[in-house]
């Protein structure tokens, strides 16, 4: 009889690692997430420090909401989720211009390195829609970024960081 997949027997009878790993990443492939390896450490982005404000505090959302900043956190090399990293969110938005202190808050990596800020809708400043984001704490090395929104109308950004430790 041929079967489609390896039986216990056939792993236990052979000791065959490979066997063993068919039988454990099964047809549908990898019960465990793959982690990247040698994952390359986010770079500064050119413009993304305009207007920080060190220090913003932890909020819930800034102003009024209605736009969502998302994005995750890993580590450089290994690619490993970073839960408990502060990162800092600003933007030029129909509440406020980017320099105004109640256009910046801070949120916090859940245990699969996500955060997630909803805040007013983003505005062009100097003819593009951008958000900008801050890893600024002592671990990792900082990281600005300035992503640029595809239309105006859009009502979230995603930004990705892969932090060096420092």
């Amino acid at each position: 009889m041929i079967h489609d997949r390896p039986t216990r027997r056939t792993i236990l009878a052979t000791g065959s690692a490979a066997m063993a790993a068919a039988l454990l990443t099964g047809a549908s492939g990898l019960l465990m997430p793959a982690r990247a390896q040698g994952l390359a450490p986010t770079p500064s982005m050119r413009g993304g420090s305009n207007n920080y404000l060190p220090g913003a505090p932890i909020v819930e959302r800034i102003g009024g909401g209605g736009f969502w900043m998302t994005g995750s956190v890993r580590r450089a090399g290994d690619g490993a989720p970073l839960a408990g990293v502060r990162i800092q969110i600003w933007a030029h938005t129909t509440e406020g211009h980017e320099r105004d202190p109640h256009s910046h808050g801070a949120t916090l990596t859940d245990a699969n390195g996500q955060f997630r800020l909803e805040m007013p809708q983003i505005v062009p400043a100097f003819g593009q829609p951008h958000g900008h984001l801050a890893y600024d704490d002592d671990a990792f090395q900082t990281v600005f970024l300035r992503p640029v929104m595809a239309s105006a109308r859009d009502t979230s950004l995603t930004a990705q960081f892969v932090l060096q430790p420092a």
